[in-house]
């Protein structure tokens, strides 16, 4: 005898004491757990099937305990951007036995009916009395404005070996406008911020020449960008 049976979000094909991994239950280790929504039976001679559910029917099952199961390895790239991400992803499962199939006579737990609230009695309202209007203020004269800071001078990014003058202004857009600013962002945040900009760029040295064209160190940036192929060591 077997059923098809839905638990936990999804459906198995089970039969007595065989072993199942479903989706984390909330049910503690050694108890036992009830699934009413049994789609399919078979007792060997007869095939009953639900519509959607049968009536009546259901799974008796024993929680054995909770596990994770192995990891899966979850790996996003995109052509030509220089963009790559990986994870690693562990699902949370529930092993439980199944000890018996019930044909017929399984009652679906209701859920109890709230009790409605008593409904308080509205207090009678009070008016209180108005308040006299105070007088009104003179107003203070107004202070003048404190002249905004000037934002500091943009450096010129196209000196970093790889970037380009859509590059350039995009990282301007993004708040990036100096080589000092270059310097202290990641290369993955970059990937990110000229992920539109047509190519493929490799932004792994754009912080380390940022660092020494913010220093004033040109001839060692020079040298270094001699060696470099696009941005790339």
């Amino acid at each position: 005898m077997y059923a098809i049976v839905e638990m936990a979000g999804q459906q198995f094909k089970v039969a007595k004491d065989q072993k199942v991994y479903v989706h984390r239950l909330q049910t503690e280790e050694g108890k036992k757990v009830v699934f009413d929504n049994v789609l399919l039976l078979d007792d060997g001679k007869n095939v009953t099937i639900g519509a959607p559910a049968i009536d009546g029917a259901a799974v008796e099952a024993k929680v054995v305990k909770h596990l994770r199961g192995d990891k899966v390895i979850v790996f996003h790239k995109k052509r030509r951007k220089g963009y790559r991400k990986k994870n690693g992803h562990r699902q949370s499962l529930t092993e439980i036995v199944i000890e018996s199939i019930v044909a017929k006579g399984a009652k679906k737990a209701k859920a109890e009916p709230k009790k409605a609230a008593p409904k308080k009695e509205a207090a009678p309202k009070v008016e209180a009395p108005k308040a006299k209007a105070a007088p009104k203020k003179e107003a203070a004269p107004k202070k003048a404005a404190a002249p905004k800071a000037k934002p500091a001078k943009a450096d010129d990014l196209k000196k970093i070996e790889g970037i380009g003058p859509k590059i350039a202004s995009t990282l301007v857009d993004a708040g990036i406008a100096t080589f000092a600013d270059l310097a202290k962002a990641k290369p993955a945040k970059i990937s990110e911020i000229i992920a539109d900009v047509r190519g493929n760029h490799v932004t792994d040295t754009w912080p380390a020449q940022a660092k020494l064209a913010a220093e004033g160190k040109w001839d060692e940036l020079k040298k270094w960008q001699d060696e470099l192929d696009g941005g790339k060591a």
